[in-house]
C-alpha cells in the first residue's frame, strides 16, 4: 500500500487536506501554528485504490518542540511514495520552500505541489508566482471552499497501483475513508475548530470539591448505559487509552511499547495535542495504543489544548482499557485524582503505570505504593507496575498484564458459579431489613462484559444498599480473577428487563 505524506509548513492547511481527504474532521485544525505535532495516519480510498495517509507537523523550528516536529515530519516524507508539499497561495513563495521542495525531490518520490487558500478566481493570478518551483505537478486549490481539487485526486490516483483496488465490499467497512471525484459539500476551514465560544464549561476539572455520588438502584448503570457497547467479534482486539498531566511520561511510553519513535517527545508541557493511536500484534491480539493530551486545570487550559482535552474524552469513550500514568519522582497531585476518575466515571479496565522509577526514590517503595492505595481507592481493582519508560526498563511486563485483564474485563462468569458465591456471602452475612421489610435476594446472572454487568433478583431492589454491593464486590473478587477491571450490580425484580 502507497503512503502519501501532507508536508509544509504551520498554517497551509494541512490538517485541513487530511480532513477532506478522510471525509471527517479527525485531525484537529486551528490557525495557531504548531497545532499538529505528531503524524498521524489513516487508511484512505482515492476512487477505488487504497492508500495511507500522512498528516505532518509544521516544518518550522527554533525551540526545542518544533525541531522534534520538524524531525518527525520530514522523516515521514522519506518513508512516503507520494508527497504533497504544501504553502499558502495567499502569500508569496518563500526561499526557504523552494530549497526543501528541491531536496524532496532529490529523494525519487511522486512529488506534488499544492498551492492551497486560492478561494476565488481573483486568488488564481498568485498561481503563476509559484511555477518558480519549476515543477509541473502544480496544483492550486481551496480546501476551505471544496475548490479544484479534483485535479489532486486524479493526480494522486494515477499513481496508486492497480493491485491497490479494492473490492466494492471493503469500501463499506468503516475504518476505510473512500474520497471519489463528485466529492459532497464539506464546508471546512483551517481555524473552524478552534472556537473558544463552543467550550464545554462542565467538562474539565475545578477545584470545587465534589459531593460523594448515592449509588441508588440504576444510578452505576444510568451512566454505564452510554458506554460503547460490546461487540463479541471484538474480542481480539483492545483498544488502550495512555491517560495523566502533562510531562508524566505518556508519549515516551508509547514509543517504548511500540519500538519506535512514534510521537514527539519533549520538556515542553503539552506536547501532545491529538490522539495519536498505533495498532501492534501480540500474541494474535490486536493492541491499539492511543497516546491522549497531558491534561491540566481548566484554569491552565490555553488555545488549542481545550480540543485535545475533548479529543482525549472522546479516546476514554471509546476505550477498554487505560494506562494511567503517574511520575513517581514527584509527589502526586489532586489532579492525577481527578484525571484517574475518568477512568470512573467510563468504566474502564485500568492499569496504574509508576513512570519515572528510575529516578524515584526506590527505597519509599512500599511508603509511595500505600499512597497510591489511599488516594486512588476507586481504582483499588487496578494492578500497579514501576517502569521507567526512557530506559524502557520493565514496559515489557505491560503487554502480558494488558492480556491478563483484558481476560478479566471480558470474562463471563457462569450463573451457577455465581450463586454458589452469592450463597455464600448471604450465610456469612445477612441483607439488612428496609423499613421493618425483608429484603431477600433470589439469584445473580451476568447479563454482559466489558465490563463484567451482574443483575441481582431480588423482591426490593432498593433495599440493596451500596455498602451491601461492595461487600458483594468483594467477595466475588475473592472468588474470581477481577483484577485490573470493575464489577457493576444492577438490582432488579423477577420479570423485570
Amino acid at each position: 500500500m502507497k503512503k502519501i505524506a501532507i508536508i509544509g509548513r504551520p498554517n497551509v492547511g494541512k490538517s485541513s487536506l487530511f480532513n477532506r481527504l478522510v471525509k471527517k474532521r479527525d485531525a484537529i485544525t486551528s490557525d495557531i501554528a504548531g497545532t499538529t505535532r505528531d503524524v498521524k495516519r489513516r487508511h484512505v480510498v482515492i476512487v477505488d485504490k487504497e492508500a495511507l495517509l500522512l498528516d505532518t507537523g509544521g516544518l518550522d523550528q527554533g525551540c526545542e518542540l518544533f525541531d522534534k516536529i520538524k524531525e518527525k515530519s520530514l522523516e515521514a516524507a522519506h518513508k512516503a511514495d507520494i508527497i504533497l508539499f504544501m504553502v499558502d497561495g495567499k502569500s508569496i513563495p518563500e526561499d526557504n520552500d523552494k530549497k526543501l521542495f528541491y531536496e524532496l525531490q532529490t529523494l525519487g518520490k511522486e512529488v506534488a505541489l499544492v498551492v492551497n487558500k486560492i478561494d476565488n478566481d481573483k486568488l488564481k493570478d498568485n498561481l503563476w508566482d509559484f511555477y518558480e518551483f519549476g515543477t509541473d505537478a502544480i496544483f492550486g486549490i481551496s480546501v476551505s471552499h471544496n475548490r479544484s481539487v479534483n485535479a489532486l485526486l486524479e493526480w494522486i490516483y494515477d499513481r496508486l497501483p492497480d493491485e491497490d483496488i479494492i473490492k466494492a465490499q471493503e469500501e463499506e467497512e468503516d475504518d476505510v475513508n473512500v474520497v471519489e471525484e463528485d466529492e459532497s459539500e464539506y464546508d471546512f476551514d483551517d481555524a473552524a475548530e478552534f472556537d473558544e465560544e463552543e467550550e464545554d464549561d462542565n467538562f474539565f476539572y475545578t477545584d470545587e470539591d465534589e459531593e460523594e455520588e448515592e449509588f441508588t438502584d440504576d444510578s452505576i448503570f444510568a451512566q454505564n448505559d452510554k458506554i460503547k457497547e460490546y461487540n463479541p467479534e471484538d474480542a481480539n482486539h483492545i483498544k488502550i487509552s495512555i491517560i495523566g498531566r502533562t510531562n508524566v511520561g505518556k508519549s515516551s511510553l508509547l514509543n517504548a511499547l511500540l519500538g519506535e519513535e512514534r510521537s514527539v517527545v519533549s520538556s515542553v508541557a503539552g506536547t501532545t495535542i491529538d490522539p495519536i493511536d498505533e495498532s501492534i500484534e501480540y500474541k494474535d491480539k490486536q493492541l491499539t495504543f492511543v497516546d491522549t493530551a497531558g491534561l491540566r486545570r481548566r484554569g491552565k487550559i490555553v488555545g488549542i489544548e481545550k480540543f485535545a482535552l475533548m479529543r482525549t474524552k472522546e479516546m476514554l469513550e471509546n476505550s477498554n482499557m487505560a494506562l494511567v500514568v503517574l511520575d513517581a519522582s514527584e509527589p502526586f497531585l489532586d489532579l492525577d485524582e481527578k484525571i484517574a476518575g475518568l477512568v470512573d466515571s467510563n468504566r474502564l479496565a485500568c492499569i496504574i503505570v509508576l513512570n519515572k522509577w528510575d529516578i524515584a526514590n526506590r527505597e519509599d517503595y512500599d511508603k509511595i505504593i500505600q499512597e497510591v492505595r489511599d488516594r486512588f481507592k476507586f481504582l483499588a481493582y487496578a494492578p500497579i507496575i514501576t517502569l521507567s519508560a526512557k530506559s524502557h526498563r520493565r514496559v515489557d511486563k505491560l503487554f502480558d498484564m494488558i492480556l491478563e485483564i483484558n481476560d478479566n474485563y471480558t470474562q463471563h462468569i457462569k450463573t451457577s458459579e455465581l450463586n454458589v458465591v452469592l450463597e455464600r456471602a448471604l450465610i456469612r452475612h445477612q441483607l439488612p431489613s428496609m423499613r421493618g421489610q425483608v429484603i431477600r435476594i433470589y439469584y445473580a446472572t451476568q447479563y454482559e462484559t466489558r465490563p463484567p454487568k451482574i443483575a441481582i433478583i431480588m423482591n426490593k431492589p432498593r433495599g440493596l444498599h451500596f455498602t451491601y454491593r461492595r461487600y458483594l464486590t468483594n467477595k466475588l473478587r475473592e472468588a474470581f480473577n477481577f483484577s485490573g477491571t470493575p464489577v457493576l450490580f444492577k438490582a432488579k425484580k423477577r420479570g423485570e428487563k
